[in-house]
């Protein structure tokens, strides 16, 4: 047995394993009764019906409600929904003030409480900071307790702020994609004044926590620190992407607090709420303005304060200064939360605020600045979202659209399979189990994230999959007209087969990659259905060069060898007279006629020299 049949052997044996592997984790599910497990993968809102809730955005300070706030009211919900792992769900806006969700299937109390629950805006101080790296990521130290407090968290050693340095690198960002490792955002007066040159003493080194023995002195007081929340501090995993979704979990706004930063891998502690969106009027976004009136090519977000917001922004910032000048890093910044999760911390470097107007600069672009402004206005509305109407909805689509989705990817199907009979004959085989496998897999991988993703399948899915169809029929018919071109060429089958691959390979990745791109694309810029079609249509490209690479082309290689295929019969679809040849390759240089007549004695040279020899003497040939 060749090298060659083993490797292919080895690899239609590792495709088996995949399969089996895949049937029994779906198998085992399903027989233990797991939640979620079941031999057919879930439906969309409009096959299969769902939970449908009515929102009204309604603002408690009578100011009207503009399309931007109600679309930044469906980012946060599709957000909160997305990390819930409910996926297929509706939200879209209805008229002026409403927002429709619609949730596939039977909804669990927990995502639907999250649907009704409005964002909102919360300024807390900065206790502790730290790079989450999934496990604990600091060792407690004993030192003396700092600022009078009676005890200290655990928290990253801090490095004090220079006069040549007004900024520390960090990994805290807004949620609305600054760079990791960026520069803290320095919040300043809109007039700012000269910098005045901090201390230079360094920050002690927090000791371990124990139960505090004082009532905690100020907002920013590490006594607010109980074991409770270092416990929780230190188990906190921020590496996720769920763990940076706002899920609408707030706290205590009188007690400290941990969280996520909503963009970076970053955990805080943080203290109570000082503010919260009643507080802010407005928040705009601009090029950033420096001290002698020009513009940079930054950009800035200013905030504005209510009367009341002022006086409170006002304090805060002033102790907040007072720390940046005794180098308390990272207590000399506050964190602006929005539903659950921080999307900026930026500390204080220019002195207390008392205008009651700020700018928050750092690293931001035009995109980024306008995203922030947008949440912390959104958190400033301050708007809740009254629940109008609740209801269980039908399918909008129902068993018969799904049964003229299928029937149509069947007739798909068969007008495939009737095509590659009559263009390959028994090769044809090779494209008909290509497809099975393809189609085997896909609903085995369909179902399996449904059952661990809560993936559903929409009617736009069942399209991408009939769509996938042709994709995958395309890959074979390159593969085989790349073999009979070799074979036109006068190889071998075998070699035909091998040099054939290493062609139609390079063709086939250039199209699936094509392909996987559009359907990226058209995934991450989509909404609703259409990113059902882009999903499906991404999975069953990778598919194809699954199957095409473990199956495909292996079973063609063993099949070469095989004697109906290799000599060329006439129903192998392989036939030297339907490829215009007139003779087959035999090795050693001997050909043969396909009925076993002529010369087979003579060389492939020889050949050639005795057709050129009649082509220049034609009567040669009588």
């Amino acid at each position: 047995m060749s090298s060659a049949v083993k490797g292919a052997r080895r690899t239609l044996q590792g495709l088996v394993a995949i399969i089996v592997i895949l049937f029994a984790v779906l198998t085992l599910g399903v027989t233990t009764h797991t939640k979620g497990a079941h031999w057919t993968p879930g439906l969309g809102l409009d096959l299969a019906g769902g939970h449908e809730i009515t929102l009204r955005a309604v603002t408690t300070d009578g100011s009207t409600v503009t399309q931007s706030d109600l679309n930044q009211a469906v980012a946060i919900i599709r957000k909160r929904v997305d990390a819930s792992g409910t996926s297929e769900a509706s939200i879209t806006t209805a008229g002026s003030v409403n927002i429709l969700v619609g949730l596939p299937g039977t909804p669990d109390q927990a995502t639907i409480d999250l649907v009704k629950k409005s964002a909102q805006l919360q300024f807390r101080p900065v206790l502790a900071e730290a790079t989450s790296t999934g496990t604990a990521t600091v060792t407690p130290t004993a030192s003396p307790t700092p600022t009078g407090d009676t005890v200290s968290p655990t928290v990253l050693p801090s490095v004090p702020p220079s006069a040549s340095s007004t900024v520390k690198p960090t990994a805290s960002a807004a949620a609305s994609g600054i760079d990791t490792g960026s520069p803290v955002h320095e919040m300043a007066n809109v007039k700012t004044g000269a910098t005045p040159t901090p201390s230079a003493t360094p920050s002690p080194t927090p000791a371990p926590t124990t139960k505090p023995a004082t009532t905690p002195t100020d907002p920013s007081s590490l006594s607010w620190i109980t074991p409770e929340i270092q416990a929780a501090y230190d188990a906190l995993d921020c590496t996720t992407p769920e763990s940076r979704s706002g899920r609408g979990i707030l706290g205590d706004p009188k007690a400290a607090f941990v969280t996520c930063d909503a963009s970076d891998p970053v955990k805080y502690i943080l203290g109570p709420v000082e503010m919260d969106g009643k507080d802010v009027a407005t928040a705009a976004s601009g090029p950033h303005q420096t001290q002698a009136g020009t513009t940079d090519g930054t950009y800035e977000v200013r905030l504005t304060m209510t009367g009341g917001g002022a006086k409170k922004f006002a304090a805060t910032t002033s102790r907040l200064y007072d720390l940046y000048k005794a180098g308390s890093s990272p207590r000399e910044r506050f964190a602006m939360v929005l539903d659950g999760v921080v999307i900026s911390a930026p500390g204080v470097r220019d002195g207390a605020i008392t205008g009651g107007t700020a700018q928050i600069s750092g690293n931001f672009t035009q995109k980024s600045a306008q995203d922030l402004a947008n949440q912390l206005k959104f958190g400033a509305l301050p708007m809740t979202l009254e629940v109008q109407s609740e209801q269980a909805i039908s399918a909008t689509k129902g068993a018969s659209d799904l049964q003229s989705g299928m029937l149509a990817g069947l007739i798909g199907l068969i007008l495939v399979v009737i095509y590659t009979l009559f263009q390959y004959r028994a090769l044809g085989a090779v494209t008909i189990g290509s497809l099975l496998i393809a189609g085997g897999l896909t609903y085995l991988i369909i179902t399996l994230l449904s059952w661990g993703m809560g993936y559903r399948l929409s009617l736009a899915g069942v399209a991408g999959l009939i769509v996938a169809i042709g994709i995958t029929a395309d890959s074979f018919i390159v593969y085989f007209e790349r073999v009979k071109d070799e074979l036109r060429e006068g190889r071998s089958l075998v070699a035909a087969v091998q040099h054939g691959w290493s062609r139609a390979r390079r063709t086939i990745l250039a199209s699936d990659a094509i392909s996987f791109l559009a359907a990226l694309v058209l995934y991450m810029l989509a909404v609703g259905s259409v990113r059902g079609f882009a999903f499906t249509l991404g999975l069953t490209t990778l598919i194809d060069l699954l199957v095409v690479f473990m199956f495909t082309h292996p079973i063609l290689a063993i099949l070469a060898r095989t004697k109906f295929f290799g000599d060329g019969h006439r129903f192998s679809g392989l036939d030297p007279r339907q490829l215009g040849r007139d003779a087959i390759y035999k090795g050693r240089g001997r050909v043969t006629t396909p009925d076993g007549a002529g010369e087979p004695t003579l060389t492939l040279a020889e050949r050639k020299a005795k057709k050129a020899h009649v082509a220049a003497d034609p009567a040669e040939k009588e």
